[in-house]
């Protein structure tokens, strides 16, 4: 039996298993993929310490730390995921999508979430023909076109100011009366002459014929209106990666992980969760790194002291 395991490849999970391994706990971390959801940022600026560093050599700077320190305490299984988390006489059951099955006093749950996808009519049928959701893998299919981007937060601006660099202009369609992202990033994409922006704009439909040829939203009035694109950019939130854990931790009507903000400790003693997964406030890779590491602090005290 582990005395932990990790479920997580991102800043908080590969932050907790940096630290469990220098704690001397026998661990198992697991995680589908390296680096998290920052992966697809092609110039992250707020990883302290770090002014400038694409979301793949920050994901890979993180494996690399984890395996430096690994050693004979902690064991990688890369590239498979949880599917289930049960609750033994001593200890958990943790279930892997290869259907082995691995022990532990302990568990952490930081497997943070994915990209909530469009509800608009045409939205799936249009999906890879002209809609994405990632403007990094994606953008440059669209130099010199017409491109709209959905979702007025930092993800939203963020997209639109890399697309920016090589499209004919871009739209970012917004439903709320004002942008969620930081004022300084809006100021700055803004003042882009091809940038254009519109709020309390509803989007309703993708459409298209074999590809898509542009984006159907409502304004505050119920007044239908349509831009012309090529290319639809979605940036409108993330959904927790949490259902694995659904049975057996109390989770909040937004499917996040409800947490103790003193521990990172979940209604089930014995396993605690951290980062984008949870329903903390507010969101960031160094929030969530922070946050596993205390995780982790209360995790060595709970099974130094039992």
């Amino acid at each position: 039996m582990y005395d932990l395991i990790i479920i997580g490849g991102g800043p908080g999970g590969i932050s907790a298993g940096v630290y469990a391994s220098r704690k001397q706990l026998k661990t198992l971390f697991v995680t589908s993929e390296w680096g998290g959801q920052s992966i697809v940022s092609p110039d992250i600026q707020n990883w302290i310490g770090t002014p400038h560093i694409s979301g793949n050599d920050l994901a890979k700077s993180l494996e690399g730390h984890l395996k430096e320190y690994a050693g004979e305490f902690v064991t990688i299984e890369a590239g498979k995921k949880v599917t289930n988390v049960s609750k033994l006489d001593e200890g958990f059951k943790v279930t892997l999508d290869d259907d082995s099955t691995h022990e532990a006093k302990t568990v952490l749950v930081a497997t943070g979430s994915v990209r909530r996808k469009l509800p608009a009519e045409g939205a799936e049928k249009f999906d890879n023909k002209g809609l994405t959701y990632c403007a990094t893998c994606d953008g440059p299919m669209f130099s010199d076109q017409d491109v709209v981007v959905i979702g007025g937060g930092n993800a939203g601006f963020e997209t639109a100011a890399q697309l920016l660099a090589y499209t004919k202009s871009v739209t970012l369609l917004h439903r709320s009366p004002e942008f969620k992202a930081d004022p300084v990033t809006v100021k700055k994409v803004l003042a882009n002459e091809h940038m254009t922006a519109i709020t309390n704009a509803s989007t309703e439909e993708i459409v298209g014929d074999d590809f898509v040829t542009g984006v159907k939203y409502k304004d505050k009035d119920g007044n239908e209106h349509t831009v012309d694109a090529t290319g639809v950019f979605v940036e409108i939130g993330m959904v927790p990666s949490t259902d694995y854990v659904s049975d057996i931790v109390e989770l909040d009507d937004y499917k996040r992980i409800v947490i103790d903000p003193w521990t990172q400790q979940t209604s089930v003693p014995g396993i605690w969760a951290a980062g984008d997964c949870t329903n903390i406030k507010y969101h960031q890779n160094n929030i969530s790194a922070g946050d596993a590491v205390t995780a982790l602090e209360d995790i060595y005290v709970h099974l130094k002291t039992k």
